[in-house]
């Protein structure tokens, strides 16, 4: 038997320590079911992300541990259209009420119809970032009959299901507790779980009933059932469109059960034992809590366990497109930052902890603490919790992810590449010069960090923000200057060819100014000579790129090369 217990403290393994002892007690001897529930409906988001990533971490250290874990991924691909997106043709009103496998793709686009086309680029980042899971189109599982008899159940006790749901729809909502608010209304309907939240539960004036029938002539839900017999299974609709039938449920594959019922469902059907929820569901009335209340008297299973997550903020987002109603999807993040620095970012907050991803200028400080996690793993000193964070972001129980070779630090390549305009021959020289001792041979050694930050500085960098050095000398600045000045550039032009890597100009940057006055270039700095370093650096930076301010002036002048900051500098 495989080593059971949890060696680290982190909240995955801990998870991962309950699912294990409640999968023996549920199913002994069965592999452990986790699973997740995406709408294709729009852009699938970051804030969705943590509805797969939560289980895939807890189900990756199952499978670490010689354990078999199954991940389902629902997509919830059944779910009738409800409303068209920002960006899209208004003229996709006509399908509102569609499954949305049954609505035409996007303008433009290269997909059978609506569904696939949202769910192609979700499962392409999956596997970006090594998520490993089992696809379950709910299309193909009611069309196929492979709910039928969960159906006829549903609709057999249809009034203990209405009984259930009835304790809730007469209670007043509690008072809304204050949490981080949501990006947008996709995200607050991501947060209210797998389905479609905003569905009716089956209430109806012609009585209750859990299952919704498509209109075999429009294809649409808006339906009512007038009738139903248990014995014969014979249900009749009436249609908003004008059609009306009478089929046999026994043999009707053209519906599903509402959402509140089909989640339960779901959780009895596929053997559930851990699957999160959005932070919604700690409201009564909710589609977990009653789903809960719904699956063991109904359905004969048991709810799962599993946390309520927080919602994902994002901070910065220059030209996202209008389309994507300003939220970015993990493929968006995945073109700025590589998947092993994404997936930390949720394995290392607890899964109640809200957290921001950065597509601003926080992306630099996100790589640099990045970068100095993996040196402490290097070398030894890395906390428990922060080690197994790493661990679980840059490997799974398959194997290690990509990773780039030479990881120079992310805002150095961001510096280079926004003043070399990407320029590949001009972009290698700056990388060669970083490192004198070691120098970078191929731009392939310091990708795909480099093309993410390119990618980031092309996209997420307003024009007016970007770095264009100056073409002659601002000769009216240099005739302007004091003795000082004057000095003070003159040592730093003397010292270029000595000092010439990273390192080297940082010292004789920051030195400049200690030796102006009278101190040694390594002397530690006071208050007033780090005023006079400042100005030091913005006289720099005016003289370089005309602005107070700009990257930093070590691979500014690495970027600008030598005998350009000479013609510049030169007063």
């Amino acid at each position: 038997m495989a080593q059971a217990q949890s060696t680290e403290a982190d909240w995955v393994s801990r998870f991962a320590d309950e699912v294990i002892a409640e999968g023996e007690r549920r199913a002994p001897g069965k592999p452990i079911v986790v699973a997740s529930g995406l709408s294709p409906s729009g852009p699938i988001h970051l804030g969705n992300l943590r509805e797969v990533m939560t289980p895939h971490l807890v189900a990756d250290e199952i499978r670490r541990r010689g354990l078999e874990c199954v991940h389902i991924l629902s997509w919830d691909d059944y779910d009738r259209y409800r409303k068209v997106p920002a960006g899209i043709d208004p003229s996709w009103a006509e399908h509102i009420g569609k499954p949305l496998t049954s609505v035409p793709a996007p303008p433009g686009s290269s997909h059978a119809n609506w569904a696939e086309h949202f769910k192609a680029a979700m499962i392409e980042a999956l596997a970006e970032l090594g998520i490993e899971y089992k696809g379950i189109s709910q299309t193909a599982q009611y069309t196929s009959g492979a709910y039928r008899e969960q159906i006829l159940h549903a609709m057999k006790h249809r009034g203990d299901i209405d009984a259930i749901l009835a304790q809730y729809r007469t209670k007043p909502k509690p008072a809304a507790k204050k949490q981080q608010k949501p990006v947008d209304e996709a995200e607050l309907e991501a947060a209210e779980g797998s389905g479609a939240a905003a569905e009716d539960d089956g209430s109806g004036s012609t009585g209750y009933y859990p299952y919704k029938p498509y209109c075999t002539a429009c294809n649409k839900d808006l339906t009512t059932i007038t009738a139903y017999d248990d014995e014969t299974t014979e249900l009749s609709y009436v249609c908003a469109c004008g059609h009306g039938e009478t089929v046999l449920l026994k043999e009707f594959d053209h519906g599903k059960l509402v959402w509140k019922v089909d989640w339960p469902m779901r959780w009895a059907h596929e053997g559930v034992i851990f699957e999160p929820s959005g932070v919604d569901h700690s409201s009564p009335g909710s589609s977990f809590q009653v789903g809960g209340q719904i699956v063991g008297p109904i359905f004969g299973g048991e709810q799962p366990i599993g946390p309520m997550y927080a919602f994902v903020g994002i901070s910065g987002m220059a030209k996202m497109s209008s389309s994507k109603g300003g939220v970015p999807t993990p493929g968006d993040a995945l073109k700025i930052m590589e998947a092993p620095l994404l997936r930390w970012l949720y394995a290392r907050r607890k899964p109640n902890q809200s957290f921001k991803i950065a597509f601003d200028q926080e992306i630099q400080r996100l790589y640099d603490e990045w970068d100095k996690l993996g040196a402490k793993v290097a070398d030894g000193t890395v906390l428990p919790a922060d080690a197994a964070a790493h661990a679980r972001a840059v490997r799974t129980a398959a194997g290690e992810l990509p990773v780039t070779p030479r990881p120079l630090p992310y805002r150095t390549l961001a510096s280079v590449v926004d003043i070399t305009a990407g320029h590949d021959e001009q972009t290698l020289r700056i990388l060669g010069d970083l490192d004198p001792a070691n120098p970078v041979t191929s731009l392939d050694e310091c990708r795909p960090r480099l093309d993410k930050a390119e990618h980031w500085i092309n996209t997420q960098v307003p024009a007016d923000q970007r770095t264009i050095v100056r073409a002659e000398p601002d000769t009216e600045l240099l005739g302007s200057l004091d003795d000082q000045g004057r000095e003070s550039l003159r040592l730093l032009l003397e010292g270029l060819d000595e000092h010439w890597s990273l390192d080297g100009l940082t010292n004789l940057v920051y030195g400049v100014p200690k030796v102006m006055a009278g101190l040694e270039p390594d002397a530690k700095p006071t208050p007033e000579l780090k005023v006079a370093q400042r100005q030091f650096f913005a006289l720099l930076y005016h003289l370089l790129v005309g602005r107070d301010t700009g990257p930093r002036l070590p691979t500014l002048l690495l970027a600008v090369g030598a005998d350009r900051v000479r013609k510049l500098l030169a007063a």
